[in-house]
């Protein structure tokens, strides 16, 4: 049995990764929602393929954990993949199994970033097609025990209840709270010294998408020349990706969003701004503290780049 922490939620358990094995060279490709999931295994995906891969990206690069499938179809997607396999999850680093032979990659965004994306997020999320699909793959028996009085969308909350309720969160089995995002990052940022586990920042990916890519390409050993590296960035901005929504958002093949060019919103930060006043920003900034140390804290809010450009 599993010595791991079990992560679940109406969404996602972690407790599917029992029985999964690895092969030498896998990614796993781990990070809170709405961090920068669908832009990684964009940028994975291309530097593996050296272009377009062939086919949509939920086939290329499933989401393990999620509970929209059963294991053995997910396990038999990828037992028949032949490419470098490339799993996406939204586990923390401590739920999944760890193996010296895969590059564990993850993600960091500011978290008011990640709240508004989360927000927009849900309300583009088809609920009742979500139950559908969950129902047919898992069935609903456990929704009481997560705390799921009955299937269908939550009942309306205002723009200021659900932002408070977003920091205020604290509930194992709820994955988009502060909590949730901040202990996500933290997993990783006690183990970034390990050789096989790389993190990215999503500010740094919007300042120097380029530069940042060839970071990448170092992480998992691809060779590439710098002139295919521009060209593959290209590739990679919000409004390429918009271009071929279909193929690069995450579930589209089962009609999960209510728009697939809406799943990338705005691909920006700082949009926070608009939506926390200064009572919810003192707040805010007391919940961090509680919640991680001020190393981690500075990097989630800063990310690499400006962080040595500071030290600097």
């Amino acid at each position: 049995m599993s010595q791991r922490p079990r992560y679940r939620s109406v969404v996602a358990d972690s407790a599917r990764w029992d029985g999964f094995r690895f092969r030498p060279g896998d990614i796993v490709i781990s990070t809170p929602p709405k961090c920068g999931t669908t832009w990684m295994q964009r940028l994975v995906a291309l530097l593996l393929f050296d272009g377009e891969p062939p086919g949509p990206i939920s086939s290329i690069s499933p989401w393990l954990d999620m509970q929209l499938a059963t294991t053995d179809d997910v396990f038999a997607l990828l037992e028949t993949q032949q490419h470098r396999r490339f799993i996406k999850s939204h586990t923390p680093f401590d739920g999944i199994p760890y193996d010296e032979r895969v590059t564990y990659v993850c993600v960091g965004r500011d978290p008011r970033d990640v709240a508004v994306s989360s927000l927009h997020h849900m309300d583009n999320m088809d609920v009742e097609r979500f139950i559908e699909k969950r129902a047919a793959a898992v069935g609903l028996d456990d929704l009481a025990e997560l705390g799921v009085d009955q299937p269908g969308p939550p009942p309306p909350q205002s723009e200021a209840d659900r932002m408070r309720a977003w920091m205020d969160g604290d509930s194992e089995v709820t994955v988009m709270t502060l909590a949730s995002v901040l202990r996500h990052l933290e997993s990783f940022w006690t183990r970034r010294h390990l050789p096989n586990v790389a993190l990215f920042h999503y500010d740094d990916l919007l300042v120097d998408l380029p530069g940042q890519m060839r970071r990448l390409a170092d992480v998992l050993d691809v060779t590439i020349s710098d002139e295919r590296l521009a060209q593959l960035a290209a590739a990679a901005t919000f409004d390429a990706m918009r271009q071929r929504a279909d193929d690069v958002v995450p579930n589209a093949d089962i009609q999960l969003w209510h728009s697939t060019t809406a799943f990338f919103h705005r691909g920006t930060s700082g949009q926070w701004r608009e939506a926390f006043t200064d009572d919810d920003l003192r707040h805010y900034d007391a919940r961090v503290q509680e919640l991680v140390p001020p190393d981690l804290a500075a990097w989630v809010h800063n990310g690499w780049l400006r962080t040595a450009a500071a030290a600097d």
